[in-house]
């Protein structure tokens, strides 16, 4: 079975021109298959400021009316997005941009109002894995922005790390799929205020005694539950760390498994 690798890249990486840059080179030089998954929310809020649009956010997770998504759209669907590919592209990476839309590839619902009404956010139901295949075996690198659809004609705002989780498992029936998420971290961290205290294998046991610790917290919670989830789900392998966690001289990240 072929390998597959999905990457995912955080807002962090995303603004800070010299880090996405350095990314996109060891992201041209990984070996093998490969799909990138990224947001944009930190742009998207930046650029709603300046149209006067408030972007609201309820623990750490936006609510995105119809205004909203219009900017998410723009910014994550083009801006973003289209960024990414043409910096590929000089770098000889034949990457085709898409949002969930684009060949059907990532179908979701819209997420059911229940404490919260977090308005036009998807829940991912399902992936074309045979389309996103043909663009693979076409020598195409996929590039996913955080956008899906509901096959009505009405787009969705997604998290980002729930499509490279999705993605990855929707894949692994084809491929030996593993998932890197990548954030300016050097992977989980036992003590916050020491960035190289690393945990450099966390498990389903072990995972549960972080989190009865508190050493594990906020918004790496749902984070390393897709991890799970993901494996859960037919993939092989799942990273946490910064971008040098593509190189092969680097070991210093953190390794989920079941």
């Amino acid at each position: 079975m072929e390998k597959l690798s999905i990457i995912k890249i955080g807002g962090n990486i995303i603004e800070d021109e010299a880090s996405l840059n350095t990314f996109l080179q060891l992201f041209a030089n990984l070996e093998g298959h490969k799909i990138l998954v990224h947001g944009g929310g930190k742009r998207a809020t930046l650029i709603a400021s300046k149209l006067g649009i408030n972007s609201k956010l309820i623990d750490g997770r936006r609510i995105t009316d119809a205004e909203t998504l219009e900017v998410i759209t723009m910014v994550y669907g083009g801006l973003v997005n289209k960024n990414i590919v043409a910096k590929l592209q000089a770098l000889n990476i034949d990457a085709l941009g898409l949002t969930g839309a684009d060949i059907n590839s990532i179908q979701s619902v819209k997420r059911p109002i229940q404490k919260i009404d977090y308005g036009f956010v998807g829940d991912v139901k399902q992936i074309a894995s045979s389309s996103i295949d043909k663009l693979i075996q076409a020598n195409f690198t996929p590039v996913f922005c955080a956008i899906t659809h509901d096959k009505k004609g009405q787009l969705l705002n997604t998290n980002a790390d729930t499509i490279a989780n999705t993605i990855a498992a929707g894949m692994s029936r084809i491929y030996d799929t593993s998932i890197y998420y990548c954030f300016e971290l050097n992977g989980v961290l036992q003590d916050f205020n020491d960035k190289e205290s690393v945990i450099k294998h966390i498990n389903a046991e072990s995972y549960k005694e972080l989190l009865e610790k508190g050493i594990i917290s906020d918004g790496m919670i749902p984070k390393i539950d897709n991890c799970f989830d993901a494996l859960q789900n037919g993939v092989q392998k799942v990273y946490i760390g910064n971008t040098a966690m593509l190189t092969k001289e680097n070991n210093n990240f953190t390794t989920i498994t079941l």
